[in-house]
């Protein structure tokens, strides 16, 4: 479980939860940030919630209007510039530098790259976060940032799978019906995730859509067909598979917590985020994931599953050899108003 939470300091009652059910980590938002001092020491505080394994410190920063810390740090272009330029070099150099400025505040995930091909261009909830319509260019681009988040020794989280680029209704307000055939999703939507997949991609995050030719019932989400047979067995992705927002009202609007994270669990989800801020929905999610082991609707070897992936990605970047491994940190001082950042943004507002 990964918990969204309000305020800019840890509430008591999130210090409670990872007591009693160990949590995976955090994720931060607006709401939780006042400048990058104050997100550094946000994110240690963060660390003395870990039990067992150490938790992430988790954030969407991807550039344009989903970028949760701002100035001082480098205001980033959306990430629609990347595409346009078709400059694989600067788009490598964006993703270190984006990553670098996280490092600097302990920030340990960062969900990118957004590999949506964005074909409707009235879609609400992609729009300039898409690198392109062009499913090859999402391909190249997204590949160039992974590349350039692995060296700068953070793992890497590819979204919305199985492709949110063709929905006409935002999944934080609605559940967005795409009705498209399998074969477009193979010639367009996964070209970039299959891409993602040979250059090392780490996770991926599923999406609130109802996609009627490969479940007639259930969002991506909460499916077993999309995010075991598809993305698993048909697609051989072997990494950890991320929840989006349980909170968002595609969901949210018809379930309660319990049963939503249990059954994302049961359908393929290694991780849930409950990121609205609302704890008790957290707790309530945490007590539905019990709950369903207590009564064999979720099967533990389908927990022990998703545990040991959780482990395995950890171990990858959060033990110690890991972080000795990794470039070094990065002080505040060193990338706050970097000129070196500050003129690839430049040349990103040029493609803007």
């Amino acid at each position: 479980m990964l918990a969204g939470f309000h305020g800019q300091a840890i509430p008591v009652e999130l210090r409670s939860l990872a007591r009693e059910f160990d949590l995976g980590g955090v994720v931060l938002f607006a709401r939780n940030i006042a400048e990058p001092g104050q997100v550094a020491e946000l994110a240690r505080e963060a660390q003395e919630l870990a039990g067992e394994a150490p938790l992430w410190v988790a954030i969407d920063q991807e550039g344009g209007r989903v970028q949760r810390v701002k100035a001082p740090l480098t205001v980033w272009p959306a990430p629609a510039a990347l595409g346009r330029a078709d400059d694989l070099d600067l788009t490598r150099r964006f993703g270190r530098a984006l990553s670098r400025e996280l490092r600097a505040m302990g920030i340990t995930f960062n969900f990118v790259p957004v590999l949506d091909v964005l074909t409707r261009k009235d879609n609400p909830a992609i729009g300039d976060r898409a690198l392109s319509n062009l499913p090859e260019v999402v391909a190249r681009h997204g590949v160039a940032l992974i590349e350039a988040v692995h060296a700068e020794g953070m793992p890497t989280c590819a979204k919305h799978f199985p492709g949110h680029g063709d929905a006409a209704v935002d999944s934080h307000e609605e559940m967005p019906v795409v009705d498209l055939p399998p074969d477009r999703f193979e010639a367009v939507e996964w070209v970039p995730f299959r891409a993602a997949f040979a250059a090392g991609l780490d996770a991926v995050m599923s999406c609130h859509l109802l996609i009627p030719s490969l479940d007639e019932r259930n969002p991506a989400t909460l499916s077993h067909e999309i995010l075991t047979t598809r993305l698993r067995g048909h697609l051989g992705f072997g990494g950890v598979v991320f929840s989006d927002d349980m909170d968002m009202k595609a969901i949210s609007l018809r379930m309660e917590p319990g049963e939503a994270a249990a059954r994302a669990v049961a359908a393929g989800c290694d991780v849930v985020l409950q990121c609205g801020g609302d704890l008790d929905r957290v707790a309530a999610a945490l007590e539905g994931l019990v709950h369903a082991v207590e009564d064999d609707s979720l099967p533990v070897t389908r927990l022990d599953d998703a545990l040991r992936r959780n482990a395995a990605l950890k171990g990858d970047y959060l033990s110690n050899e890991a972080r000795r491994r990794a470039p070094a940190p990065p002080t505040l001082r060193e990338v706050i108003g970097s000129a070196e950042h500050a003129l690839v943004a430049e040349q990103m507002r040029q493609f803007a």
